[in-house]
């Protein structure tokens, strides 16, 4: 399936500006809860982020103030009568975040508001996130009578067990505020409503500045650490690293320094 990614989108917003690529769910009436028919859009807006070298880096974050995802729609999923995802494996079954998407951008998700479910998809495999002071973590997968099973993984990669575990059993009894997830390290930057936006766009900015290549190496070395024993994770980056020792940026970072000016990176883009 062939998706315009230049019109009007299913359930999303999708921007391009300075670099940076702004994926925004835009479903406020419903919560901003996720929809069969968003994840073709999604699938191409991941895609795109991967292969175009123009850009960088991705912010991924919802309209409104109240929501910023509150998982599958699940008046959807009861007509259904089930999810409308087949038995398939994970990468032909699930596509809303950039690790499902095997996106090596930096990606921040800005949470202006409450995540739950599904919606930590975003919150658990971007690299960096920013959330509201309002903003409330939670998961009702077992409230539902389903399987909390893939974002709560990633939420113990990045929470203490018992904190992820707590927020996986007890459901919608138990809500996570923010400075509760900032104090945890779920959340990097906590910041006002007001101020949620400038705030990501700054990080991006600060990526942008740097080079692409070796952001993208340097991504992949950390995430593998969380995949792979410690060793073995050292050596993957052991190889990431003297693999780039070619790369033109290589040279033109430390001259740029000599010389007390803005490096010029490659690309891609030429």
């Amino acid at each position: 399936m062939t998706v315009d990614l230049t019109a009007p989108l299913e359930g999303l917003k999708y921007e391009r500006k300075n670099h940076i690529a702004y994926i925004t769910i835009d479903r406020p009436d419903r919560g901003n809860a996720l929809h069969k028919t968003m994840v073709e859009p999604m699938k191409a807006i991941w895609a795109e982020v991967r292969t175009d070298p123009w850009i960088r880096c991705a912010i991924v974050t919802a309209t409104g103030e109240k929501h910023f995802c509150t998982g599958a729609d699940v008046g959807a999923v009861a007509s259904r009568g089930g999810v409308s995802a087949g038995k398939g494996p994970m990468s032909e079954e699930v596509h809303w975040s950039p690790r499902h998407n095997r996106v090596w951008k930096p990606v921040i998700c800005a949470v202006n508001g409450t995540v739950a479910s599904a919606g930590l998809h975003f919150v658990v495999d971007s690299d960096i996130i920013v959330a509201s002071k309002t903003a409330l973590f939670l998961d009702t997968h077992v409230n539902v009578g389903m399987v909390g099973a893939l974002e709560n993984i990633g939420l113990a990669k990045r929470l203490p067990l018992g904190s992820a575990l707590r927020m996986t059993l007890c459901g919608k009894a138990y809500r996570m505020t923010a400075e509760r997830a900032y104090q945890l390290g779920l959340v990097d930057e906590l910041c006002e409503p007001a101020d949620l936006m400038s705030t990501a766009e700054e990080i991006a900015r600060q990526i942008c500045a740097n080079s692409p290549a070796a952001v993208s190496l340097s991504q992949q070395a950390v995430w593998s650490s969380v995949e792979l024993g410690y060793r073995d994770s050292l050596e993957y980056g052991w190889a990431l690293l003297r693999m780039h020792w070619d790369h033109p940026d290589f040279k033109e970072g430390p001259k740029a320094f000599v010389e007390k000016r803005d490096p010029v990176w490659v690309t891609g883009e030429e």
